[in-house]
């Protein structure tokens, strides 16, 4: 582990991935969902719902099974092909990478090392190299390859041991506010994120 530095209020960046670095469009999976007569946001309370997300972070199934799984959670609500359609286009949701949070964490990194901690399927890698992005962090911890998912507080140390410091000296930022009181618990200084100010705010002092 490497010493902390005098002045800094952390050593390390951990960062998540979705709806942080990257952003997706769901208005196909919306549009689907109106023209079934669903509310808009069902497909999702089924998909990521912790009895039908979970064996997909934790690399136990693929994302095609995934989608085998939101199918039958729709099961009742929409016929059998409207599911798969639905299951389907959530899982091919476009994404891209937020910039100015991309270029955020490019600017930290130049300081600290910066770790991508995510809940995330085996897919991840392939995602990463869409976007350009393989050479964004020191190194990346998937829920898919190491076993563990958020809030598993053993996620959080696999993280900060990768980054070299203890977690009390370590940034973590996140959408999901279980995630982040998960990581205030550990001590770490938390961020929860919804805008790229957010995060700009919480690096003032590496850029200061």
């Amino acid at each position: 582990m490497s010493e902390a530095t005098p002045g800094r209020p952390f050593d390390a960046v951990l960062c998540d991935v979705d709806n942080v670095v990257r952003r997706f469009d769901n208005s196909g999976v919306h549009a689907l969902e109106r023209a079934a007569g669903l509310a808009e946001g069902t497909t999702f309370k089924v998909a990521f719902a912790p009895e039908t997300a979970r064996p997909l972070v934790l690399g136990h199934i693929t994302g095609q099974e995934w989608v085998g799984v939101i199918a039958e959670g729709l099961t009742g609500l929409v016929d059998a092909s409207t599911a798969w359609d639905l299951g389907r286009a959530l899982l091919e949701s476009p994404f891209q990478a937020d910039d100015a949070v991309v270029t955020l964490l490019r600017r930290a990194r130049v300081h600290v090392p910066l770790v991508l901690v995510t809940n995330a399927s085996v897919e991840l890698e392939a995602d990463l190299a869409e976007m350009q992005l393989t050479d964004l962090a020191d190194h990346v911890v998937s829920s898919a390859r190491v076993g563990l998912a958020k809030p598993d507080p053993r996620i959080y140390h696999l993280a900060a041991q990768s980054a070299g410091v203890p977690p009390e000296r370590c940034l973590f930022v996140d959408d999901t506010l279980e995630n982040v009181e998960a990581a205030t618990a550990l001590g770490m200084s938390p961020v929860h994120f919804r805008e790229a100010a957010d995060l700009e705010r919480a690096l003032e002092p590496l850029f200061a």
